[in-house]
């Protein structure tokens, strides 16, 4: 066996038992009554988190200093932990915590592995559900109730008949949400509301795009290696990689992202000059 598969093997057996650590975690939380804090009260918006989040992203921190104490932490909840190693971890611990407030079980705990600042491997686990997507270092596949499924996205599709998704509306500018509308007026189907679940289909191949704005690289941090090794594309609206927060597009194929990105940059580009 490779060292590149015993390194990968590592990763994926621990990202399994954080993941697993985590359900343990939130689930007695999970449509019960509980407090919410709006992390943006001062602000026009809701951000909302809970004591589930909170737990969750600790008891995730905890193992992941206690196995690999020189490597980086950063998550959604906590100041980051800036380590001696070319590896951190990123951690979202309820991406979708609206969804999950309202029992809606579209949310989901997210982690990336990176390595140089880039995400290698990522693991996205729906624990009611029992979905667990993990794609990075040559694997993308789907674990349920113990069975493993190769993912790969959809390939043959026109943008006419394609498939968009987004989190919500409101995640946009006002230029932004005019591009967004353009492209989604070229599509078959625009859908919103399922966070990183869109992601995860897309790399199925159930979806063809997924265009956001405003996100924190631990949104989308642990879906980058995985839409990218089912044979996705993701960068921002420029084009470019996604090392940090922002705007993002993903594609299902190479094809899709050039049409998509040339809508997106054309619109912003005739919004600037109007």
């Amino acid at each position: 066996m490779s060292t590149t598969i015993l390194k990968r093997e590592e990763l994926k057996d621990f990202l399994l038992t954080l993941v697993t650590e985590s359900a343990r975690t939130v689930m007695p939380y999970f449509r019960q009554p509980l407090g919410i804090e709006n992390k943006r009260a001062d602000e026009n918006g809701y951000d909302p988190v809970t004591v589930a989040d909170r737990e969750a992203e600790q008891v995730i921190r905890r193992a992941i200093e206690q196995s690999y104490p020189s490597h980086s932490i950063y998550g959604e909840e906590f100041p980051n932990k800036e380590g001696t190693a070319t590896y951190s971890w990123v951690i979202d611990p309820i991406d979708g915590t609206r969804g999950f407030v309202c029992g809606l079980p579209t949310w989901a705990t997210l982690i990336a592995v990176c390595e140089d600042g880039i995400p290698i491997l990522g693991v996205m686990a729906q624990p009611l559900v029992g979905d667990i997507f993990l794609g990075g270092m040559g694997c993308a596949e789907l674990t349920n109730n113990g069975r493993a499924t190769q993912l790969k996205t959809r390939v043959g599709q026109t943008l006419g008949e394609s498939v968009l998704f987004a989190t919500t509306p409101d995640m946009f500018s006002d230029t932004e949400l005019a591009a967004f509308n353009t492209l989604s007026g070229h599509t078959q189907m625009t859908r919103f509301g399922v966070d990183s679940y869109a992601y995860c289909l897309l790399a199925a191949g159930y979806v063809d795009l997924v265009v956001e704005s405003g996100l924190g690289f631990y949104d989308v941090a642990a879906l980058i290696p995985l839409v990218e090794t089912a044979g996705g594309v993701v960068t921002d609206w420029e084009g470019r990689p996604v090392r940090g927060p922002g705007r993002v597009i993903a594609a299902a194929n190479k094809d899709l992202h050039i049409q998509a990105l040339e809508i997106l940059q054309q619109q912003l580009a005739a919004s600037a000059i109007a």
